[in-house]
């Protein structure tokens, strides 16, 4: 195996001209990273693919649509040769190596004065890996380390930072199913000294936490046994005002029906800092794995996300049922097993078809998902006889008949 004669150093590239030579694919998969450190990138090719285009469009970078001339390097700080032609790279790289312009030539990288290394970013910390001339090695070995960092097996955590730590970090933890909480919602949850956990929380996360974490159920299930909300946020501002990192762990997002801000409010009125961290909605996702969507080309143009916490008519009831009657679209009904019957009465009685698609997706993302398809008239009856229970996402609209034969 050759070893890698490269030297690894750290390019300050702000406001200084980087030219990019090829706008194709394998520049827009470049063009970011070199944005994201806020060099001046001018990129010559007589076509680029819509995303190159759409980053000049956006001002992210000039674009100078023709082909490739010698001087163009000049001023330049550091050059890329990503064209599909390899006489064009050659000559770029000739350029730049009678201007002492450091070049990478993505064809043929040991014919370039300059490599570019697999790049992760984890809390302040830039790692480049370099395997000779193997990338696919490199990339495999940043993917690890990276993993190792996040998930603590690697040692390398930041200090404490006056935005995160300590204070209160409200995660959306997604839908059940522990791949799908984001990535900074898991390293964060990975610093907890205290994680307070709803029951639709991802379970299998809290198996990871150290046995010195402290966990506090903070369960709420419906129509039965529940955590007083003041109670939760005593926890909460008690822990942080303590010292200690409290991580408020909640299933799909903190902002839908999740009562996020109102824990927010409560931190903010104590004087704790508070981090929110966006989750995966359960709305969207829990469809999406069962193969719903909530929208499709010509057949929805809409989508209304509603509670199912109290019935219709109901005098705490902000949701008005005879517009949702009226419209065409998607309704994904959240919290809307127990009533169920009472929501498709609502809806029939106010215009919508009787023979509008229906699917149930219970448990969604987890082991024990199961759908229910049936249609608007008779989703009631077949969700009481298949003893369907929650935590279930329920969608009504033409979407919901999508793939069904």
């Amino acid at each position: 195996m050759p070893d890698d004669h490269h030297y690894l150093a750290g390019l300050e590239l702000t406001g200084r001209r980087v030219v990019m030579i090829g706008g194709g694919t394998v520049a827009q998969r470049r063009l970011p990273r070199l944005i994201g450190a806020g060099a001046a990138v001018e990129v010559i090719s007589p076509h680029t693919t819509p995303a190159v285009s759409a980053m000049a469009d956006a001002g992210e970078l000039v674009w100078h649509p023709r082909r490739y001339a010698d001087g163009d390097l000049d001023g330049a700080w550091y050059a890329l040769a990503c064209t599909n032609d390899p006489e064009v790279n050659a000559a770029v790289c000739a350029e730049a190596e009678r201007s002492r312009v450091f070049c990478v030539r993505a064809d043929s990288g040991i014919d370039g004065s300059a490599v570019t290394p697999a790049v992760g970013r984890h809390e302040g910390l830039l790692l480049g890996v370099l395997s000779g001339g193997q990338p696919l090695r490199s990339v495999a070995v940043r993917d690890g380390i990276l993993e190792g960092l996040r998930t603590g097996a690697i040692a390398g955590a930041a200090e404490p930072s006056g935005d995160e730590l300590p204070g209160v970090a409200l995660v959306g933890g997604g839908p059940g199913d522990p791949e799908l909480i984001t990535v900074r919602g898991r390293r964060l949850l990975a610093r907890a000294d205290v994680v307070v956990a709803d029951r639709l929380a991802p379970r299998e996360l809290l198996d990871e936490l150290p046995p010195e974490v402290e966990v506090v159920d903070a369960a709420k299930i419906p129509y039965g046994r529940a955590a007083s909300q003041d109670l939760i946020n005593a926890a909460l501002i008690e822990n942080a005002k303590a010292g200690k990192f409290v991580v408020r762990l909640k299933g799909g997002d903190p902002y839908v029906f999740g009562r996020g801000f109102e824990e927010l409010l409560a931190c903010v009125e104590a004087g704790v800092p508070v981090t929110t961290v966006p989750g995966i909605t359960s709305a969207f996702a829990v469809p999406a794995v069962a193969g719903v969507p909530v929208t499709h080309r010509g057949v929805s143009h809409e989508v209304v996300v509603v509670s199912g916490h109290v019935p219709p008519g109901h005098a705490e009831s902000l949701v008005d049922w005879s517009a949702l009657g009226r419209l065409r679209g998607t309704i994904v009904l959240m919290m809307g097993v127990e009533r169920l019957p009472q929501f498709a009465e609502a809806l029939l009685a106010n215009g919508r078809p009787a023979d509008t698609p229906v699917a149930i997706v219970e448990d969604g993302t987890m082991r024990t998902q199961r759908v229910l398809r049936s249609t608007l008239d008779s989703v009631a009856a077949e969700a009481k006889a298949a003893g369907v229970r929650p935590p279930a996402v329920i969608v009504i609209g033409p979407v919901a008949g999508l793939g069904q034969p």
